[in-house]
């Protein structure tokens, strides 16, 4: 008799029975029962749980009445946003001095050398630098109602925070600079922000600021410098009637000349950040603390529940700081009290120092996790490692549709540990933003990864995020509900067939997190705040049925052909590059030509083996010049557009191969990663003109 049917048999009999009915069981029947009962036992008490979402993920955001279709997150009430989350911090400065309490004075900043451990400065270390950094700054001129600009050119690391928090705590504003900007951009930052005061890391950085003030009229009157320099570069300084200081010397400054902090108000400028644009001069985004103090409230009660963080949490530090994703995270870290570390500087050292720092929270970027994504399929590399590794991927993923989010399953333990304990094996919760990502790339490493992954969508101008998708809803292909610091409306763009009353159209935002304008700019700032104040994006969303939010093309790079239809080359973009071979595309066309024609960079890991399979062998190089190999990927994109729903006009009639890729720093794209049109235009002119020529033969 199969245990299943002893038991019930046994629920059939009175208690006496029983008892006469189990003593004629033989005893290795028994024996079987009782493991069998183990085992139920413990399959119950062990089962994977599923965490509850925050609301019915089947309508995550609710239309606002007499809104004009504008929708508010189901988890606000839609009489207003969200502005803070602590009612004792409502500023940057606040959330520092929520941290140092709650931390109880804890480690708060910490950073390393090369085959070191961390060393953590505490938040009372923190704060009492930037007492001094700031108390030397208004010293020497500095003040709210004047010269209040201060200039941070520096990688991440402990100084960069402790030179922000002596801006917050006499109220003075960041401007952060990258050097990816170039001179030019530079100097037009020092000039619209008349910077007096830039805190850099580097002799090198301090070297180019002069550069960019060197022999003409200029506002720069100190440049402080974090690391050692040397008597040559305080002569050229000195040429330029500049005062070169160490960042000692300033804290030291400020300590004999100790003046009391000037907290600011929420309504106050916290930074200016410069956003790079893809044409034209920098934009100075102007952002008060409200602005960054609601966008991280708004993470906290999407997450609420879910993240909680508090003193155990760690952060790796290596997106930028000058760019808004970044801040707002550390933000959230740092309110409750939790420790962030700085990554050594190169990027190449980055996984030593997740290994040496175990975070719990770590943000990243598409670039980052499609190369996780590739190595990890990389080692798969004979047909059993694949069926493995697609089979628990299949396993975690089916786990994920039911909300289960875990990384002690077999499939963890047999395929999946090795790759969660690069990481550190501590990751918790990991948020990916500034551009779009795979829907497969997501999805995997979700399962992968076994830890909350969320996806962000947003601007520099909404202060980082106004979208991001809920705990819980573990699907990709979206960027999430509104976040409940913001209202997002979609309006019409007729002229590329997108209405608002279809659920389609521009992105539009209205919050406590949208800025304040682009400093000293009325016309830019008029066209992107518009009359009624609603922040245009350029991009184009449409609503899904459960309330998400779906970015599908973007309004500003739109384009006529010849014979008058409009052309959105980044929705083509989007669609060829889930090519396997390609790895960047550009897609190019102009109102004098009637088609259009392609730049790719096939994927130096994958096209070997791709080309293989069609008989094609050689170097990388030799590869890419071979004309069979072009038709055969344009063959595959073309295959794409036709199943996405490409018009034959929307389709590339011909493609060059490329073997460089597009990048920051050979200016083809923008610190965030995004294309730089008229530069790929004019970098790739000679190639799209013997495109064009080939074609009209």
């Amino acid at each position: 008799m199969q245990a299943q049917d002893l038991i019930r048999h046994l629920r059939m009999l009175e208690l006496d029975d029983v008892r006469q009915y189990v003593r004629s069981i033989p005893t290795n029947t028994l024996m079987g029962m009782g493991a069998f009962a183990a085992i139920t036992t413990y399959w119950l008490a062990t089962r994977p749980k599923a965490l509850k979402p925050p609301c019915d993920l089947s309508m995550q955001s609710v239309e606002i009445p007499g809104g004009e279709y504008a929708r508010c997150s189901i988890l606000l009430d839609c009489d207003t946003y969200m502005a803070y989350y602590y009612d004792d911090a409502r500023t940057m400065y606040e959330f520092f001095l929520r941290g140092l309490r709650v931390s109880k004075n804890g480690p708060c900043l910490g950073s390393r050398k090369p085959n070191q451990p961390y060393k953590w400065l505490s938040y009372k270390e923190v704060a009492d630098r930037a007492e001094f950094a700031g108390s030397a700054l208004l010293h020497r001129g500095h003040s709210q109602s004047g010269d209040k600009y201060i200039g941070i050119f520096a990688q991440n690391r402990p100084e960069w925070t402790i030179s922000e928090l002596a801006c917050y705590t006499y109220s003075l504003v960041a401007v952060p600079l990258y050097d990816t900007l170039g001179t030019e951009a530079i100097s037009y930052i020092i000039d619209k922000a008349t910077i007096s005061t830039v805190i850099c890391d580097i002799a090198d950085k301090a070297r180019l600021i002069l550069d960019c003030v060197s022999g003409r009229k200029h506002s720069i009157s100190t440049v402080v410098i974090m690391e050692d320099f040397n008597s040559e570069l305080i002569a050229l300084a000195q040429q330029n009637g500049i005062e070169i200081v160490s960042l000692k010397e300033l804290e030291a400054i400020g300590k004999a000349n100790y003046k009391m902090p000037i907290p600011p108000k929420p309504e106050d400028l916290a930074l200016i950040c410069f956003t790079s644009g893809t044409t034209g001069n920098p934009k100075g985004a102007m952002l008060t603390h409200g602005n960054v103090v609601s966008n991280c409230a708004a993470f906290m009660k999407v997450t609420e529940g879910f993240l909680n963080p508090s003193p155990r949490d760690v952060l790796i530090s290596f997106l930028p700081l000058a760019h808004m994703f970044e801040r707002v995270v550390e933000g959230v870290l740092l309110v409750n009290g939790a420790r962030i570390g700085y990554f050594q500087g190169d990027i190449r050292q980055l996984m030593d120092d997740l290994k040496t720092l175990k975070p719990t929270v770590f943000p990243v970027v598409p670039r980052l996790l499609n190369r996780m994504f590739d190595k990890i399929f990389g080692q798969a590399n004979t047909p059993l490692k694949r069926w493995l590794l697609d089979f628990a991927t299949s396993r975690k993923e089916a786990e994920l549709r039911s909300g289960v989010v875990r990384k002690d399953s077999m499939w963890d333990k047999l395929i999946f540990s090795k790759v969660q304990a690069s990481l550190g094996g501590r990751v918790r919760l990991m948020i990916t933003g500034a551009a779009p990502v795979s829907p497969t790339v997501l999805t995997f490493l979700r399962a992968a990864l076994g830890c909350q992954f969320y996806e962000g969508y947003g601007q520099t101008e909404c202060t980082a995020g106004c979208s991001m998708s809920l705990p819980g809803d573990w699907t990709a292909g979206h960027v999430g509900a509104p976040l409940p610091c913001n209202f997002v409306k979609l309006m019409d763009v007729a002229e590329m067939n997108y209405f608002a009353a279809n659920g389609e159209g521009e992105v539009c935002v209205k919050g406590s997190n949208v800025f304040q304008g682009y400093l000293k700019d009325p016309e830019r700032t008029a066209e992107a705040l518009g009359k009624d104040g609603w922040l245009h994006t350029g991009d184009i969303g449409k609503w899904l049925p459960n309330g998400t939010l779906k970015i599908i093309d973007r309004k500003k790079h739109i384009f006529k052909l010849a014979q008058g239809e409009y052309i959105a080359p980044e929705k083509i973009e989007n669609i060829y590059i889930h090519s396997d071979p390609v790895a960047q595309i550009f897609v190019h066309g102009d109102s004098l030509q009637a088609c259009l024609v392609g730049i790719v960079v096939p994927d130096p890991d994958f096209l070997p083996g791709w080309a293989k399979k069609r008989g094609i062998e050689g170097s990388y190089v030799e590869m890419c010049k071979n004309k069979e190999l072009k038709n055969a990927i344009l063959e595959d994109i073309i295959r794409l557009g036709k199943e996405a729903g490409l018009k034959s006009f929307e389709q590339v009639r011909d493609i060059a191969l490329h073997t460089e890729m597009f990048s920051v720093q050979n200016g083809l794209l923008t610190p965030t990663l995004k294309a730089k049109r008229a530069e790929l235009r004019s970098h790739f002119r000679e190639q799209i003109d013997q495109l064009y020529a080939k074609i009209k033969m």
